[in-house]
């Protein structure tokens, strides 16, 4: 994969079933951006699944550094979350959930079959999805008066950014989403512009 990009799902996937020993595990996975996602998602299946005995995951966002998390929900540690995160590492996944729902079926599988039954769970629900692969961009603010905004914008166009949001107050700020890849030019060719205030993340500088 090119430098600057990451692969996600293109859409959800829900409801893959796998069942052992009489045990029901249903796979969800979601392309996810923040936490907050996350946990919405996760306060649904809770509700949706008010019976099952365990709600379990793993989930990561980011690129360069990532973020990410586990839990077992009450199964053995490290029987269930890791296994699970194992599977978005093995399918070089990134922005993404994937969570478990287990329905106990009477018979106790042990670690080594939660383990194997977490992990194939998670590994059949990937596959039943669709990967699509994506430019990582960077934000940057940019602040000009009126008269200068056509400036931005032929760079926005150049420099192929996403305007993430755009204010006309007393002056015009834009929050841009620039490609990582493209980022020190545009920033340059940005603050070469007269009238034009830019604000860039220091590190990439």
């Amino acid at each position: 994969m090119k430098t600057g990009q990451f692969t996600t799902l293109a859409k959800p996937v829900e409801g893959v079933v796998f069942k052992e020993r009489n045990s029901k595990f249903l796979g969800y996975a979601y392309p996810v951006t923040d936490e907050t996602r996350i946990e919405a998602l996760l306060s649904r299946l809770r509700k949706q699944h008010g019976k099952a005995n365990h709600v379990c995951y793993g989930w990561q966002l980011g690129t360069d550094p990532v973020i990410w998390r586990v839990n077992d929900d009450g199964e053995p540690n490290n029987s269930a979350g890791m296994p699970i995160y194992g599977q978005i590492q093995a399918f070089g996944l990134t922005n993404i959930l994937i969570a478990v729902v287990r329905y106990f079926g009477g018979t106790k599988l042990g670690v080594g079959g939660l383990i194997s039954a977490y992990r194939k769970t998670a590994q059949l629900t990937l596959e039943e999805g669709k990967t699509v692969t994506k430019t990582v961009l960077k934000n940057l603010t940019v602040e000009c008066d009126y008269k200068d905004a056509h400036q931005v914008m032929q760079m926005v166009k150049r420099h192929r950014m996403k305007i993430l949001s755009q204010k006309n107050e007393m002056r015009v700020q834009f929050i841009l989403g620039i490609p990582l890849n493209n980022y020190k030019e545009a920033l340059d060719h940005l603050r070469d512009l007269a009238g034009v205030t830019v604000e860039g993340d220091p590190e990439l500088e």
